[in-house]
């Protein structure tokens, strides 16, 4: 039982470097692209109703979404999102975005099995994730009061956590997969040149990799419960 100051919380220090490397590599990338458009000059929303329309999604909504990169596609509604800096914009980094969420919209519309994965998790890891943490904590406090039941509790805390980590390992694939369909449409559809295809992989590439980290984050939290457990046996 630890008193005090908690060793295992320098396990989470290595995720939360890369965390902050990361949103700093997102936010460079867009910042630097959004300021060069593209020579065709199709804007953010063009370029998802070009996509939508050319894998047959031409039903699906395109409605604004407040904030800056807060854009999304619903599944859930059929219904993609777009913030006023990326429907408006023509820039290399908003057809990017855009392209990505539309890459979202064909996943839902070929039943990519990843995606309705991740979907089918949402109603579990919206319960588990905000109760995995005070059982953890409440586990703890009844093991060191000396109740046989708090390794009880701190376990199914483990267990919900885990759900926590398994959602985050199964959005990996389904946003990789996003970029590399945006990646595909907009060379397909010349909405992006071979000079400006870099640039739209580098805005994907930094977005991929706050999923990466939040990712690195929950598996390091996950080890760091352990040591924990470890500690009150």
């Amino acid at each position: 039982m630890y008193y005090g100051f908690d060793p295992t919380i320098i396990i989470l220090i290595p995720a939360i470097i890369f965390t902050v490397y990361a949103q700093g590599k997102v936010k460079s990338a867009y910042n630097t692209y959004a300021r060069i458009p593209v020579k065709s000059g199709i804007t953010g929303e063009q370029t998802a109703r070009m996509i939508l329309n050319n894998n047959g999604m031409g039903h699906v909504p395109i409605a604004d979404v407040a904030g800056q990169l807060t854009d999304y596609y619903d599944p859930q509604k059929d219904l993609m999102r777009l913030s006023n800096g990326i429907r408006n914009s023509n820039s290399i980094a908003a057809v990017a975005v855009a392209a990505h969420e539309s890459g979202h919209a064909i996943q839902d519309g070929t039943n990519y099995g990843f995606l309705k994965f991740r979907i089918a998790m949402v109603p579990a890891v919206n319960l588990v994730s905000g109760a995995s943490w005070p059982l953890i904590i409440i586990g703890i406090l009844m093991i060191a009061a000396g109740q046989a039941m708090g390794k009880f509790v701190f376990d199914i805390g483990v267990i919900m956590f885990l759900v926590v980590v398994l959602f985050h390992t199964v959005t990996l694939p389904v946003e990789f997969n996003a970029s590399k369909r945006a990646l595909a449409q907009l060379t397909e559809l010349g909405i992006v040149d071979e000079t400006e295809v870099r640039g739209a992989k580098k805005v994907l590439s930094a977005a991929a990799m706050t999923y990466v980290a939040a990712l690195a984050v929950s598996i390091l939290n996950l080890v760091r419960i352990l040591a924990i457990r470890g500690s009150n046996n």
